[in-house]
């Protein structure tokens, strides 16, 4: 039976934080999950998020398992990966789940995301955007960057992931354990795999859906943080080895 942690960075997210955390608080679990734990890294936000973060309280779920919550607050903006590694550090679980606070990744998703760990088939599980499920139809250009990354990041690796982008990142506290993340953005994604793909533990790939917002809506990645990607891609794949 295991502990999950679900961290999730949020910056500026004060109208849909209070949706994203009671449909990760009531998801469905397998039965290797035994606790669930929230742990909520606010990175400077300059709306209400916070104030949000403060009176929000954990339901009770209707499995009777027992949902913890972790607010903590950086005093300046650091960006999503600084966030994640605070999240990381303060996590208690013995499996840890990305989630963005942007309702665009569905908590309904983590029976299928958490199985290959339960299972004991895995130590890392990606869920990929572009493996068959639902999805909303948006941007050509980001899902061609996306698959531009991707095949870069995995000629370096050597591995066959279609989705290396994706926020939805699960693995056992002895995987994050062993690596150092040094990422302050969005070069976490690229960093995070590029030092998983040396440790030869297990990783696997699932279909999850994907509900993508415009930038009206509020979506926040754009050109400049895809040259940061391959950046990120060239420098913890070639240089931080030497």
């Amino acid at each position: 039976m295991m502990k999950l942690s679900v961290v999730i960075p949020v910056y500026n997210e004060q109208g849909t934080l209070a949706e994203i955390l009671g449909r990760v608080a009531t998801a469905p679990l397998p039965d290797g999950v035994s606790e669930l734990e929230l742990v909520t890294v606010d990175d400077c936000s300059t709306d209400e998020t916070w104030g949000v973060l403060e009176g929000w309280l954990p339901p009770v779920r209707d499995d009777g398992r027992p949902v913890e919550m972790q607010r903590v607050r950086h005093p300046q903006n650091r960006g999503k990966g600084a966030a994640l590694r605070t999240a990381f550090a303060a996590a208690t679980g013995e499996v840890l789940l990305v989630q963005d606070a942007d309702l665009e990744y569905d908590p309904t998703d983590y029976p299928t995301l958490l199985q290959p760990i339960v299972d004991g088939l895995a130590e890392v599980v990606y869920g990929s955007r572009f493996l068959g499920g639902p999805h909303r139809v948006l941007f050509f250009w980001h899902y061609l960057g996306n698959n531009f990354l991707t095949l870069m990041s995995n000629s370096f690796t050597d591995l066959n992931l279609t989705d290396m982008e994706t926020c939805y990142k699960v693995f056992t506290r002895e995987v994050i354990d062993r690596i150092t993340l040094r990422s302050d953005r969005f070069g976490f994604e690229p960093e995070f795999t590029a030092k998983v793909s040396r440790l030869g533990v297990r990783i696997y790939e699932v279909p999850i859906s994907y509900h993508g917002r415009t930038y009206a809506e509020g979506k926040k990645i754009g050109w400049k943080d895809g040259v940061s990607a391959i950046w990120s891609i060239l420098r913890f794949n070639i240089w931080s080895r030497r």
